[in-house]
């Protein structure tokens, strides 16, 4: 019985024949994740900005009365009310400012709450509440403040380890790869204006490690041939490599996407963000892995001649380690 295979054995495809196309587009889809930061902006979760949400289904609706809803909690007096669909059509959260003073005495945000609340399952009979957070803004800043540093802490580290495993050019590489991963993921948050909160921070620092095992793996067996075929032009090379690397690489994203699709469509809606956020990430990682990680190594100047000549130290301490556990001839 032979074995499923995704990608066939000796498959030989041209990657770097596209490399400007595919590059062009990357810049495209980048310089627009930006613009879309600055133009749209981040729906920022309670984490972040600060304040009460309140998670409520109507469930004998098929849709929730947004407008209602926001004109009898404004009613209460405590300020404007803002209303989103929080999954299903039927599913709303409600967000507002904490009152004057909630940060020094708590028991002023638990008191907006229990009215709020009663004023909204006395006006809709069916409305269930789902949950209620409240977080100050002194604390949602640090929060936020946190998430940024740990995210760019990250990245930095990353580049370190593999400037010292491999070389400078494979660390520039990877953590060009990492923040194009990144800032398309936070653009798709911006265009869908889906709620950015501390479960998305998660799921980035997620792909960080994901997308960067991914390229490690090119980049050694890169190594590798580097070593193997010194006189093989650069271009066929790195094509060579991704291709060999090729039916690892598919075959991981796609089980694990199985698994991430089956969360999208059965999972809990408070998951549905973080879900969306790795799914989106396994994509764009996947495909930074195989079209961007390879070509730009040539355009940062690697050749297979100065880079065998250049033995990291690590390469050499794994070389006398093999040398001294080898066993000697009589």
């Amino acid at each position: 019985m032979k074995l499923l295979k995704l990608i066939p054995d000796n498959t030989n495809i041209h990657f770097l024949k596209w490399q400007w196309p595919f590059f062009i587009s990357n810049i495209a889809l980048m310089i627009a994740s930006v613009v879309l930061l600055f133009t749209h902006g981040l729906n920022l979760g309670v984490d972040f900005v600060g304040g009460q949400m309140i998670r409520v289904t109507f469930e004998r609706s098929a849709t929730a009365p947004i407008d209602a809803l926001s004109a009898s909690v404004e009613k209460l007096g405590y300020g404007e009310a803002v209303v989103q669909n929080f999954g299903k059509p039927n599913e709303v959260s409600l967000r507002m400012k904490l009152p004057e003073g909630a940060e020094d005495q708590p028991q002023l945000s638990d008191a907006m709450a229990r009215k709020i609340t009663a004023t909204i399952k006395q006006t809709f009979p069916d409305a269930r509440i789902d949950g209620v957070d409240s977080v100050s803004g002194k604390v949602s800043g640090e929060l936020l403040k946190t998430g940024v540093i740990a995210l760019t802490l990250a990245m930095v580290f990353i580049s370190i380890y593999i400037w010292v495993r491999f070389e400078w050019q494979f660390a520039a590489g990877a953590l060009f790869a990492l923040v194009q991963d990144i800032l398309l993921t936070v653009g798709m948050f911006a265009l869908t204006q889906m709620e950015f909160d501390l479960n998305i921070v998660a799921a980035l620092l997620t792909l960080l490690g994901y997308s960067l095992n991914d390229k490690i793996v090119v980049y050694d067996r890169i190594r590798e041939n580097l070593k193997k075929h010194r006189r093989m032009p650069m271009p066929e090379l790195l094509d060579l490599s991704v291709n060999e690397t090729l039916s690892r690489t598919v075959v991981t994203s796609v089980s694990i996407l199985i698994m991430l699709v089956a969360l999208l469509l059965l999972g809990p809606d408070v998951i549905f963000g973080f879900t969306a956020a790795i799914t989106l990430g396994i994509f764009i990682g996947t495909y930074s892995s195989i079209f961007m990680s390879a070509p730009i190594l040539i355009w940062l100047g690697v050749k297979s001649d100065s880079f065998v000549a250049a033995e990291t130290a690590l390469d050499r301490q794994e070389r006398l380690a093999r040398e001294g556990s080898a066993p000697r001839k009589a």
